[in-house]
């Protein structure tokens, strides 16, 4: 089993702690290291398929729509200047995106004078324990998530 469907496994069972909604097409959860603070997933459902262009179109159309509404409530959520999407998978097959607030001076003078991905960070760096968030603090980064998911989904109905 891959590492999202170790995941997805443990929010079926209710325990993912990082765990925020359930939308139709994907999870949302809370990354695990929060150096960019706010750092969102959004976990495909399934793992029958792992690659965008493999989804049926009315699926692909509603994971990429549901896809950006996260992003914009992470944005809200935790006051991002600027949001990066990536859907990588060469780790982890699995269908998922990568939803960093970004803001000025994140990655330090890392990259072009400060400017660049988020990946010009160094890893050991971005993935220390020390990025982790307490209970309190995942508690309350939920809480601001949800709140600004719901408020969205609601606007739109």
């Amino acid at each position: 089993m891959c590492f999202i469907c170790d995941r997805i496994k443990m929010i079926k069972n209710a325990q993912n702690p990082y765990f925020v909604k359930e939308l139709q097409t994907g999870y949302v959860v809370i990354g695990d290291n929060q150096h960019f603070y706010g750092y969102t997933l959004f976990l495909y459902k399934n793992h029958d398929k792992t690659e965008l262009f493999q989804l049926e179109k009315a699926e692909k159309m509603k994971f990429l729509e549901e896809m950006s509404i996260v992003a914009q409530a992470t944005a809200n959520a935790f006051g991002a200047e600027k949001m990066n999407y990536e859907l990588l998978g060469m780790g982890d097959a699995h269908l998922h995106w990568h939803l960093f607030p970004r803001k000025t001076g994140d990655i330090e003078n890392y990259g072009n004078n400060g400017k660049g991905p988020v990946w010009w960070y160094p890893m050991e760096k971005m993935y220390s324990d020390e990025n982790r968030p307490s209970e309190d603090e995942l508690k309350t980064m939920k809480e601001k998530l949800l709140h600004e998911l719901d408020k969205i989904l609601l606007e739109q109905k």
